[in-house]
């Protein structure tokens, strides 16, 4: 009896006043709530393709990582839950190529610490961003920041954008560069065209009008060529292939081209 009450006392102590190596192991688990993010305002998304009841999504003002998660800290991840290691992780939750890039389950050999993390799985993806308190921007709220040019909220209008955004869909995949060397965008972020495609929280919505789960005909309208008719934009060809992709997509797949970055929703006109 006199055993457990000691190791009861001792836990709660433990608990009230952490030691420094139980503080450095939680704060390398965990980032802090909004560092590294930026502000994102709120307003009004049109979606690619524009069926009668989702004509205008109102996004609410959140957070969003001013760069895509890097090499060094989704190491940081893996090394404090070992379920998500690479040869550890269940094969439901991601495919043979996770993390193929990297040395050892818990070393990055060839893979550059501030390179972009790629072949990560979307089950991966959205437990990272739930250590850290935060969750994987939505498509709305990813093409909403990504719709900035450098200069303006409105990067279609902004001379150049477009050509610098197909430029880069038009490269192969080779040699990754370290995040942030490209400008930030009108909200501060870095990054959104010119690295690695991105997963998002509902990334197999893309191309979905009613609940699958249902049997109402899905709307004919919102697809193939009738549905580059109702696009919103038919010449912006990027969201097309945005759409086209994350519809190929399952939660446990991986590529060398696909990486993430967190968001957090916040409070309009305050910081969380």
């Amino acid at each position: 009896m006199s055993t457990l009450f000691g190791v009861m006392s001792l836990a709660i102590l433990l608990a009230q006043h952490p030691p420094a190596w139980l503080r450095h192991l939680v704060d390398e688990a965990r980032s802090p709530r909004t560092e590294g993010m930026v502000g994102i305002p709120g307003g009004d998304w049109r979606p690619l393709f524009e069926v009668p009841e989702q004509r205008v999504v109102t996004i609410e003002p959140f957070h969003l990582d001013r760069d895509p998660v890097t090499n060094a800290e989704f190491l940081r991840f893996v090394r404090y839950f070992a379920n998500y290691r690479r040869g550890q992780i269940s094969e439901l939750f991601a495919d043979a190529g996770y993390l193929s890039h990297w040395g050892g389950p818990t070393l990055l050999g060839p893979a550059g610490p501030q390179l972009p993390v790629v072949n990560v799985s979307w089950f991966a993806a959205r437990t990272y961003c739930s250590v850290r308190d935060a969750r994987l921007p939505t498509e709305a709220e990813w093409e909403y920041a990504a719709a900035a040019g450098e200069t303006r909220p409105d990067g279609v209008n902004e001379p150049g954008f477009s050509e610098k955004l197909l430029a880069w869909y038009a490269r192969p995949v080779a040699d990754l560069p370290a995040v942030g060397q490209s400008r930030p965008n009108y909200y501060g972020v870095r990054d959104l065209n010119a690295l690695v495609w991105e997963w998002v929280l509902d990334f197999n919505g893309s191309l979905l009008t009613d609940d699958t789960r249902d049997s109402k005909p899905t709307d004919t309208q919102a697809f193939c060529g009738a549905g580059a008719l109702g696009a919103r934009d038919s010449r912006d060809y990027a969201a097309f292939m945005r759409a086209a992709f994350r519809s190929s997509l399952a939660a446990s797949y991986t590529a060398r081209s696909l990486g993430f970055r967190c968001a957090k929703s916040r409070k309009k006109g305050g910081s969380e």
